[in-house]
Formats: C-alpha cells, structure tokens, sequence
C-alpha cells in the first residue's frame, strides 16, 4: 500500500450502511453506525445495543508502521499501567488488530477499538477534575516512558517539533492581522523554542491529549483516552502543551492562568517539569493554538466539505492567541510558572527599602549582589557574572548541592508535617547527631528547631531550668542570635551604652581580659550559663589553647552554671580537625547547639543535651516548635551529614585552610597592612591594622569592597571590624584559594592606609 502525507491525502468516504457492513464481515460486530467525526480518518461507534465497538477508516496516506506503532503503544500502556482508561484495539475475525478493506480509491485499514463510556466536556470543568486531568496525561506519559518503536520518528505536521513547518501554510489565512500573530508566535518559537529542543526531556508521547480525544465522566475526570493517532517521539513537555491548550480553550479571559495554573499543578503532582521546560511551556501553548488555526485554514481550502469538523476549536483558538498577544508573550510565560527576568538592581535595592524597612541589616556591600542563583562555590548575579563565594558558612557543602536539594525535593513531595506525629528522618537525625558526640560525653537528647537564633533560646531554657541561675557569661564581641534572650547575650548586637543587667562579658581567651572571676563577681545574679562559639569568630578569629578554654568550663561549673558550645558558625567540619569545633579543645560541654551550615540553606537548627538536664525542663514545661524538627529539615540535615562524610570535606577543610592561611600569611612584609591572619580550617581571619599598629576598619572596608568588584565575596568581623573574614563552603578548593589569595594581595597592596 502505498503512503502519502496524510494530512493532504483525501479521507475515506464510506457510508454508514457500507462501515456497519465492515464491522460485521471483518469483525463480526452487527450494529447501527453512528459517524463520530474525523480530521482525516472516518469513525464510527457501532451500536449493537451491548458493547459495541469503535471502527476506524484509515486514510489510505497512512503508513502500516505507524499503525503498528499505535497498536503496540496502547497495548503497552494497558500492561504497564492497567488503571489508565484507554480504548484497547481489539482483534478481527481473521486474528489481527488492522485489516483491510478495498474502497473506490484502494484498499483501507479497519481497526475496532473496544467502547468505553463517558462524555465530552470541555470550559465547564472545575479546579478538581483540571487537576486531575493533568495528573492523568501525566500518568500515561509515566506509563509511556520506557516505550519505544521504530516508526515513533515519524513526522507529523500537529508535532510541535514541525512548528516551523506552518510559516508557508499560513498564508492560507485570510485576514492579515490574524496571519501576522500566527507569525509572530512562530518567530518566538524560532528564537527561544528551538534552540533548546534538543535539551528537553522527550519520549514517545500519545500527541494529543486534548478534550476531543476523551471522555470524561460525572465529574469531569478523564474515563477513558480514545485515539492514539498522533503518538510519536517528542518532547515531554511539548505533548503536555497540546493538552493544556484544550482545557483553557473556551474560558473567560481572566480564568485563562488561573486554570491553567490548576492543570500544570495536577501534572506536577506526578512529573515536576525541569526549569527548561517551565521556560518554553507557554511558548508551545502558543504554538499548539497557531497550529489550530493555521492548519485548519489550509485543510478547508481542500476539504471544504469537512470544514465543521476541521475548524471546531477555531474561535476558541484565536480568542486565546488574541489575549496572549494583548498579556505579552514574556508575562504569559510567567503566569505559567517560569520566573520573571531579574528586576534591575537599582530598582530592587529601592523596593527592598521601602518594602522592609529601615530596621533591616544593610546590604553588605557597597555595590549590592544581587543573585540569582548558586553552584558550589559560586553565585551568579541578575548579569549572569559568577563570584566565589569565599564568605557563606550556610552552604556549608556548597550552594545548591544536588545530595541536599534533592533529599529536601524528595521529601517535600511525599510528607512533611510537625514532630507530634512519628516519622523516620527526625529520629534517625536525632540519633545520628548524638553519635556524633565525643564517646562518654552523656550528649544524648536531641531537640530540632528552625534557626541558629532558637537553638541558642532553648539551650538558654534549658540553663535556666537545670540551674536556677539568671545570669549567662559570653565574650565581649559575641554574637548566639536575634531572640529577646540571645540578643542580649550577643554583644555584637548591642547599642551603644545598652549592657543586660543579668549578663557579664569576658575578652576571648588568649587575649588580656579574659577573667572569669571578674566577670562571676560582677554579675548580679546566680549564673545560669556560659555561651562560648568554638572559633570566636564574631571575636575575630581565634584559636585560643586547650586549657583556656577548659578553664573556663571549669570556672562555669564551679559557679553552678552550664557551658553551652555553640556551634552554629564553626561546627559541622569548618574547622577541618573535627566535626565539631569544641572537640579540639577537648572539653566536654553540657549543651551544644548547632544552626546555619545544617540544612546548607533549608531552615534546621538542633540542641543536643543530656537527659538528666532536658528531664529538669521538661519537669516545668513540655516544648514544641511547629516547623522544628519537620521530616524536610531533618532529611535535608541527614544529606548535610552524608555529603561532609562521603566527601571528606573536614579533611578538605584541613588541607585547603591550612594552605590558604599560609599563603596569605606569606604577604605579610614589613610595609604590609596584615597584622595577623589566624584560622583553623576554612575559617580564616586576616586582621588589618595602619603601620602603628592600630585596627583599621576602613582599609578592611576596602578591601572587602575591592575583592566584590573583582567577583570575590568575603566579609570583616572583629571588635573593630578590621578582620577579614574568610568562611568559603567546605567544596572550596586549591585553585579557588589561589584566585582569593591573588585578589587579597592586589587590595592590600594597592590601599593605602591613612595615617
């Protein structure tokens, strides 16, 4: 049997009478044939007033391989996902699925398809059956994704991959200003469909799962899927497109997003679409309705005969590709889910002002980095510039690490609620952390939370109740979190003049002033605890001996007090000796607290404790935080866990931190501004002082500001903000040192410091 292209070869003209003929003689089904319509095929639903059946005419332009492709796509649809409603082809009396059948212009194939009830449906469907109708199509995409046919190449003009195909058929529409927004629609195909094609995700695909395709039942879903005619290779999204353009057909201009919002949701219930996907979705809705219209326009010029039936959804096509144009391609393709392009930095730096207001912290640097997104060590600005990120401990395995994202992505989808119901992640979290503890330590109790800032309010709950006492103890230049209790244990963050009654400070150890004595005897009430951060880092950076710091758990014990090691900036392998900073100095604290790194941007933060102390809480009150401990955080936690272990980054931390601070160490010189670089690991403080040897805060300025406009991030730290503060995530490696360790040699030595 010879092929032909079928849209241009002639549809087959049987009568009624000669197709009930057919299914009695070829199938042995004896009924009244009722024509149901076809673009170029004829269709007919057999009534034999019990199953009946539906025949299908072929155009004689209809290639044997393609209807073997459809064949052997339902039926594999129908073993690999039985729930899935589709019309299965049923066999002939001469056992197979597509006989023959001579007509006045050659010979035809027949196919019956078994009936399956419903009705049509279409701008009266509600938000519960849009959604489910695009977790249907979904389904049988899921279903179809390990098909695969030798003809499923084959190509056809509805395809969207043949968009370009319909630039010369326009011209078969007649009015000008119509054909121009067809053109228009296609020009943006060309320049931003396109090109990406070959990155979308593609598969064999049913190729038109519109409403004229289905029957749905009382409520609108989907009972049953009745023509496979178009299925062929294609892109995964693409096929989803020519679905959501039916089902948004028809409506009222102002429920056209809305709705179609509801059906992108129910796909995504079952396959969430990749950014580049997201991106070209409205882009292939509008190319599905130019489609429409423009092949519709050509096939009347040939088969006027069939114009009802060809130009059906020809209104609602226009009117649809009429409001686009009117909305704007780029804002149709933001009411689909795709991110609007970055707002200027200027206007957005204005909005945040006016929006936040004045008691926000400032932007960090004096020209603002506005990003859009993260990969490891680096961000990329609104520009598509990239800048290492030598400053962000909250990434701490690096921006976006698909472990962490992905554990995080996983467990959204399945179940995230509160810690009054039971779940794995949080009790395997629990006991992993304590694990992780010094052996012998009695560190065993585990409470989940939402930021650094809580840890540290609950592990001040917790002192207050073991102890009695009121009074907590930090160093000078400390900062533990932004709630009513920690901030006023967070010297960092106090106003001028303002000092807590009920807290003393001391100077780090290592450096004149740190006198627990002093402080005991000054403070006003009993002590309740000692809050200590491992590295000092809002201090300066310092990495004071073992047996300063055990004097002070000491001297916080013999006063009655807990010591608290906060391990919110320098825990979880920063320090590149251990995973937990207080480790090396080989104490024992009686609460640690950890925060920022834990869920490498996801909001986890935990207090880990004895028993005996959380029992003397729990004794005067029960605790509970809604989000604190929620299956999402503790998963993304868990991944944090896996990613340090199964990439060694303490290790990584060691060797990179250690060559690093040497080689900024090495800049030192007589005439050189660096006064001191001190560090563990990649945590790194580079103090700045003039040649007389004062902190000089304004060169550190500078230099923090030179290096972001060199594409650098690091930030100060300090009493005198004169420390340059170098955190990277724990990815940071030999070569992402070397351009940091060039960067800071050109600053300081070009600034010169006043004198």
């Amino acid at each position: 049997m010879a092929t032909e292209n079928v849209l241009e070869a002639p549809p087959p003209r049987f009568s009624a009478e000669q197709v009930a003929a057919i299914a009695a003689e070829l199938f042995g089904l004896r009924g009244q044939a009722n024509d149901l319509g076809s673009e170029r095929d004829q269709t007919f639903l057999i009534d034999d007033g019990a199953a009946g059946g539906v025949l299908k005419i072929s155009n004689l332009g209809e290639d044997p391989a393609v209807l073997d492709l459809e064949t052997e796509a339902i039926l594999h649809v129908s073993r690999v996902d039985p729930e899935l409603p589709v019309a299965r082809p049923q066999l002939s009396l001469s056992d197979e699925y597509r006989p023959t059948y001579d007509g006045p212009d050659g010979p035809h194939f027949v196919r019956l398809f078994e009936r399956l009830h419903g009705r049509a449906g279409g701008p009266e469907l509600d938000d519960r059956a849009l959604f489910d109708y695009g977790a249907t199509h979904a389904l049988l995409n899921l279903a179809l994704r390990g098909f695969f046919h030798p003809a499923a190449g084959r190509n056809l003009l509805w395809h969207l991959q043949s968009a370009a195909e319909l630039r010369p058929l326009a011209s078969a529409i007649a009015e000008s200003s119509r054909r121009r927004l067809v053109e228009t629609v296609l020009d943006r195909y060309d320049e931003r469909v396109a090109p990406r094609w070959p990155t979308l995700r593609a598969q064999v695909v049913h190729g038109d799962v519109n409403l004229d395709n289905v029957l749905l039942d009382e409520r609108g879903r989907i009972a049953a899927i009745v023509d496979f005619g178009d299925v062929g290779f294609s892109a995964q999204v693409a096929d989803f497109a020519i679905g959501l353009a039916s089902l948004v057909r028809g409506r009222a201009d102002d429920d056209v997003f809305r709705a179609a919002r509801i059906v992108i949701d129910g796909y995504e219930s079952r396959i969430p679409l990749e950014p580049p996907e997201r991106d070209v979705l409205a882009d292939l809705v509008a190319a599905r309705l130019a489609a429409i219209v423009t092949i519709s326009a050509w096939r009347v010029e040939r088969y006027p005969e069939n114009a009802a039936y060809i130009q059906a959804w020809d209104d609602d096509s226009w009117q649809l590709l009429e409001l686009f144009d009117a909305t704007g391609a780029d804002e149709v393709t933001h009411a689909l889910g795709a991110p609007r392009p970055p707002v200027p930095t200027g206007e957005l730096a204005r909005r945040r002002g006016e929006a936040l207001g004045p008691a926000l912290t400032d932007l960090t640097y004096r020209r603002p980095v506005h990003v859009v997104r993260g990969e490891g060590v680096w961000l990329f600005d609104a520009d598509g510039k990239r800048l290492l990120d030598a400053y962000n401990n909250v990434p701490v395995v690096g921006h976006c690490h698909p472990r962490v994202t992905e554990a995080v992505v996983r467990q959204t989808r399945l179940l995230n609620t509160h810690a009054r119901y039971l779940y794995e992640p949080l009790i395997e979290l629990a006991e992993r952390l304590a694990a992780s503890m010094p052996p012998g330590s009695g560190l065993d109790t585990m409470m989940l939370v939402n930021s650094g800032s809580e840890a540290n309010e609950l592990a001040w709950r917790f002192a207050l109740a073991a102890t009695g006492g009121q009074g907590g103890i930090v160093t000078e230049h400390a900062y533990h979190g932004v709630t009513t209790a920690i901030a006023d244990l967070s010297p960092e963050e106090w106003p001028a003049g303002f000092r807590p009654a009920n807290v003393e400070t001391i100077a780090p150890p290592g450096t004149a002033g740190t006198d627990m004595q002093a402080a005991l005897e000054q403070l006003q009430v009993p002590l309740a605890a000692t809050f200590i951060d491992g590295a000092f880092t809002s201090d300066g950076i310092r990495f004071p001996s073992s047996e300063e710091v055990a004097a002070i758990v000491d001297e916080t014990h013999a006063a009655g007090g807990l010591f608290v090691a906060d391990e919110v900036q320098a825990g979880h392998g920063r320090t590149g000796d251990h995973l937990w900073s207080f480790e090396r100095y080989g104490i024992t604290p009686d609460i640690v607290t950890l925060g920022k790194p834990m869920g490498n941007g996801y909001p986890v933060a935990a207090v880990i404790t004895r028993t005996e102390i959380a029992d003397l809480l729990a004794a005067k009150t029960r605790v509970f935080s809604t989000f604190g401990g929620n299956p999402v955080a503790a998963q993304a936690a868990l991944a944090v866990l896996d990613v340090i272990e199964d990439e060694r980054l303490v290790e990584n931390a060691a060797e990179v931190g250690t060559r690093l601070a040497r080689s900024i160490d090495a800049l030192r010189a007589s005439a050189s501004p660096i006064a001191e670089v001190r560090g563990r690991g990649l945590l790194i403080g580079v103090e700045l002082a003039t040649l007389e040897g004062t902190p000089d805060p304004k060169l550190a300025e500078r230099v923090v500001n030179d290096l972001r406009d060199e594409g650098i991030l690091i930030g100060r730290t300090g009493r005198h903000e004169n420390v340059l503060k170098i955190r990277p995530p724990l990815v940071f490696a030999d070569a992402h040192a070397d351009v940091l360790v060039e960067a800071v040699s050109r600053a300081v030595a070009s600034e010169k410091s006043p004198s």
